[in-house]
């Protein structure tokens, strides 16, 4: 059974931070003043899971963690659902959107919860310093982390280390060079206060290698490519942490606080579950596949020679998923799958399938091919889909969402080394490792290469390995490559009459977009994507906080 930090205490902490949690809930921008509360280590407990717990939000995507769904607002996948995902997909995003307040908010509140925290720490009463270190560690960790989406996906936004009072919260945007200081130098704190692991009955508490490990992914999205190196190799060296030997099970229940697993976030049956299941599931499995990965994402895995298909002999248009690199079949459900029980097959004529969830099998109406709200793409994720959810808790599934992993901080690591031009046996290693995963066993890189050549294996491996975990956006933003990837038609397979013995082999650039346009006309065409460079590298600041807050100033273009 998971262990769990979340529990009732939450709720009590709630009644006890009344006033100062109803007035969270209303701005961003200020925070408690109960003066009776946090006295007590008893009450400082709860305080601290009252930060974890805003950690849970899905509000804004009824499925599963915003944080995910944020490739879909990419090249690689695509959101069915509509609302703000699929309008930053195609462009059309507003600042009147409310679900950019949503999330300015929520983001905010758990600042503020922080800041009550750190700001009155020292009147907890006889209790020992490791446990105030502890816990202060925890907090600076999870405000880091939700000023670090803030800044990722807003750029300048006020800087609030502090409590204010109700006429006191008219504050202007800080610089993000500056908030970038402020939060690598608070993961410093937090880094030395937090132990290297917490017992069971704590799995789940951020940790001295959570911290270090963000304030490498912060330093290298800020461009600071030595902080960012000498940060993930302090991880690597606490000798913690390994790469979990079955990648398709990183995903599921077999592998929550796994090895591999530095940071997540907790789900549990009746205290907090969430819907990605449903979400990403087929519709053969009674869910809605409407998070759904594209035929660039598909195409972009390489083949088990180590050459993209654009060069490899071993690509076969006609077969397109043999002789590719397995963690094609870990991450995607594409069609000739057994996926939930099901065989998957998405082309119209597929009008039946055996179902293998019983003995012996039978043949069903194939609704993967025939329901008219289908994948629109052809293919299903399989990350966040366990079979064990199906199908009695598709709508309530309690699998944990992994934010942080040894992967991304390896190749955050080889990343800033690339940028350094440090393309030493080191670098080389930690892409290796990831590409030497048992489950996986692609070609490893043996002798270095250029910082050009080196520069695209690490985009693409980043591309592949981290894929519907949320990366994807700030990668194409911060390695200036959006409007290239996010322009044009969005993909989904050949669709009736074509067959994929119709199609041709996309050719791909040196940052790894494919060109359809010899046989675009055979796939389907599920969305027209825009993206404006001079405005979309930023998202919009709400418009009801521009008219609350005169200090505040729009990004360009909105």
């Amino acid at each position: 059974m998971k262990n769990k930090i979340f529990n009732l205490l939450i709720v009590t902490f709630l009644i006890l931070v009344g006033s100062c949690t109803d007035y969270l809930d209303k701005t961003p921008l200020d925070g408690p003043s109960d003066v009776s509360f946090l006295k007590t280590e008893e009450e400082l407990a709860m305080a601290i899971n009252g930060i974890y717990n805003n950690l849970w939000f899905h509000s804004i995507s009824a499925s599963g963690q915003w944080e995910y769904l944020l490739d879909c607002t990419t090249d690689i996948s695509w959101d069915r659902n509509g609302g703000v995902f699929t309008d930053l997909g195609n462009g059309s995003q507003s600042p009147t959107d409310e679900s950019f307040a949503t999330l300015w908010e929520h983001l905010y509140k758990g600042i503020a919860r922080c800041n009550f925290v750190i700001e009155n720490i020292d009147r907890i009463e006889n209790t020992s310093q490791e446990t105030i270190e502890n816990a202060e560690g925890q907090v600076r960790f999870l405000r880091a982390y939700w000023y670090h989406q803030l800044i990722s996906l807003w750029g300048d936004v006020p800087l609030v280390t502090q409590t204010y009072g109700l006429n006191e919260n008219k504050v202007s945007r800080t610089n993000k060079a500056e908030i970038v200081d402020f939060l690598l130098s608070e993961l410093d704190i937090a880094s030395q206060n937090l132990p290297d692991s917490w017992a069971n009955e704590n799995k789940g508490r951020a940790t001295k290698g959570a911290a270090l490990a963000l304030k490498s992914r912060i330093a290298l999205y800020a461009g600071r490519y030595d902080i960012a190196a000498s940060s993930a190799k302090q991880v690597i060296d606490l000798n913690i942490y390994e790469l979990y030997p079955d990648y398709r099970a990183l995903f599921q229940y077999e592998g929550e606080s796994c090895s591999e697993v530095i940071f997540e976030i907790m789900y549990q049956y009746g205290i907090e579950d969430h819907r990605m299941s449903y979400s990403v599931g087929s519709r053969n499995a009674r869910c809605t596949s409407t998070k759904v990965p594209s035929q660039s994402m598909v195409d972009s895995y390489e083949c088990v020679d180590g050459m993209t298909i654009d060069k490899s002999p071993l690509y076969n248009p006609a077969k397109p998923f043999e002789n590719r690199d397995p963690r094609l079949k870990q991450s995607i459900a594409v069609p000739g799958d057994i996926f939930l029980g099901y065989q998957f097959e998405t082309h119209k004529d597929s009008v039946m399938c055996w179902n293998y969830n019983v003995t012996p099998a039978v043949r069903i109406s194939n609704q993967d091919a025939t329901n008219a709200y289908a994948t629109f793409t052809g293919y299903c994720w399989k990350k966040m889909a366990d079979p064990i959810d199906y199908p009695d808790n598709r709508n309530n599934s309690s699998l944990n969402f992994i934010i942080i992993r040894l992967a991304e901080v390896l190749l955050n690591y080889a990343e800033a080394k690339i940028e350094l031009n440090q393309i030493d046996q080191d670098c080389l290693d930690a892409i290796n490792a990831i590409r030497d995963r048992e489950s996986v066993k692609m070609p490893l890189i043996v002798t270095a290469k250029s910082q050009t050549e080196m520069r695209q294996i690490i985009r693409r491996e980043r591309k592949i390995e981290l894929a519907f975990e949320g990366f994807r956006l700030q990668d194409i933003r911060r390695w200036g490559i959006a409007e290239k990837a996010m322009s044009g038609s969005l993909y989904g397979r050949p669709q009736k009459p074509y067959n994929y013995s119709d199609q041709g082999i996309p050719l791909f650039d040196n940052d790894g977009i494919p060109d359809y346009s010899s046989y675009a006309d055979k796939l389907r065409v599920v969305e027209i994507r825009s993206f404006n460079p001079t405005r979309d590298y930023l998202w919009p600041i709400p418009q009801k906080d521009m008219d609350v807050n005169d200090q505040l100033v729009q990004n360009p273009g909105y």
